[in-house]
């Protein structure tokens, strides 16, 4: 019973993570066709990405007090439901700016609650002993996704139009919640905490009391800040401006997303036994695409870095994952979760903004190494901590003495 609603979740996130890929390409483009002006698209990204952020402690409260796959469910059903409305919107030539604004920060509410209850879901149902290996099948099936579904949508947008690609998205977001009717897990037992404020306070007690919890988080407050302004906005720029070129740096994407794929293989049969301080490492290689942008033009080198990278960050993708799921109490993951996204996501738009004119006044691939460099020492300096470099993985025997005694509420 376990192996078929493992079964059934794979399959909603398959087609969940298709629409999502393809969805981002259909939008963009479906805003572009009501208005040509890149802060007009930048105003529907920032709509969905703010509230995102803004309810995650929230979502993760609402997914361990309710039921994951509930929560899960009514988040797809209404980002569903918006992507339809923004596609009516637009085939129909009515859609105005400020119509996609509104639909996008009610989506970015959703996903808000979407995300920690998909990451507490997994642990219940994946089958026992098998967590390691149901987590790199979850990992593989998004870097799969990431590798192909964006060029569905270019192909969409192309065939049918932006608005009814758009519409096709919306459809996936339907399809994954029925799906997700099939995964049957027991009843939600009625909270021991009088309300949700308690709740909160309880997975802020944990996170704020487990050491290598918080260093990672802290530590990727900066990484991604880094990441998202060093590599994804400058980039890009940095390459249209050089030898590199569009389709080089294509290529680049192309080669991380490979190695991202080819870790995911190799530990399907691999055990990986110290998740943090190889996951960390990992994040110390990823910089190696930052490091070798700042330094070089060669296509090759720039291929196999981001090749390298793609790998290292899955490493630490994974470690992240068990670290999470085995020693955390089941009855408040999604809390925790919505912790960890909210401490690792809220710096993103900082490092988007910032490095842009920093990159301007100092020179594009100065910064890149600047952040490549910068990101490799924050993420060997987390090695310091030794709950972080000393972590093994729990036996089960661990996880069932882990929520004896820290389940009970906070006084």
């Amino acid at each position: 019973m376990r192996d078929q609603r493992f079964r059934w979740y794979f399959a909603a996130r398959a087609v969940d993570q298709v629409g999502d890929f393809m969805g981002g390409v259909a939008l963009a483009f479906a805003v572009l066709a009501v208005s040509s002006s890149p802060s007009a698209l930048g105003a529907v990204l920032a709509a969905r990405s703010i509230p995102t952020v803004l309810f995650l402690l929230l979502g993760g409260v609402l997914a361990d007090r309710f039921g994951r796959t509930l929560i899960i469910q009514l988040s797809n059903v209404t980002a569903g439901l918006t992507q339809l409305a923004v596609a009516a919107l637009v085939v129909t030539g009515v859609a105005e700016i400020w119509h996609l604004v509104a639909l996008s920060a009610v989506a970015g509410v959703a996903a808000a609650a979407n995300q920690p209850a998909l990451a507490g879901l997994l642990p219940q149902l994946a089958p026992r002993g098998a967590l390691q290996q149901a987590n790199v099948l979850n990992g593989l099936l998004r870097n799969i996704s990431l590798v192909f579904a964006p060029a569905l949508g270019g192909v969409l947008v192309v065939g049918i139009g932006a608005g009814w690609a758009v519409a096709v998205n919306g459809v996936t977001y339907l399809v994954a919640a029925a799906l997700l009717l099939r995964v049957k897990l027991p009843p939600k037992p009625p909270s021991s905490s009088s309300s949700m404020v308690r709740e909160l306070r309880e997975g802020w007690r944990f996170f704020r009391t487990t050491t290598w919890l918080w260093v990672v988080v802290l530590a990727f407050g900066f990484l991604n800040a880094l990441s998202s302004g060093g590599f994804s906005t400058l980039g890009p720029a940095h390459a249209e401006s050089s030898t590199i070129g569009v389709a080089g740096w294509s290529l680049i994407v192309s080669a991380g997303a490979c190695g991202l794929v080819t870790t995911s293989l190799v530990f399907l049969r691999v055990t990986l036994r110290r998740p943090l301080l190889l996951g960390m490492l990992g994040c110390a290689v990823y910089a190696s695409q930052m490091v070798a942008l700042g330094l070089t033009t060669e296509l090759w080198v720039l291929v196999v870095a981001a090749f390298v990278a793609g790998a290292g960050i899955e490493i630490f993708g994974l470690g992240w994952e068990l670290a999470m799921q085995e020693n955390v109490p089941e009855n408040m993951l999604s809390r925790v979760y919505s912790y960890d996204m909210l401490g690792s996501f809220v710096a993103i738009p900082a490092g988007q903004l910032a490095f842009g004119p920093l990159g301007a006044a100092f020179g594009l691939q100065e910064m890149i190494l600047l952040a490549g460099l910068a990101y490799a020492a924050i993420s060997l300096l987390t090695l310091l901590s030794p709950s972080v470099r000393g972590m093994r993985r729990a036996t089960p025997a661990d996880r069932v003495e882990a929520a004896s005694t820290t389940s009970a509420p906070a006084s």
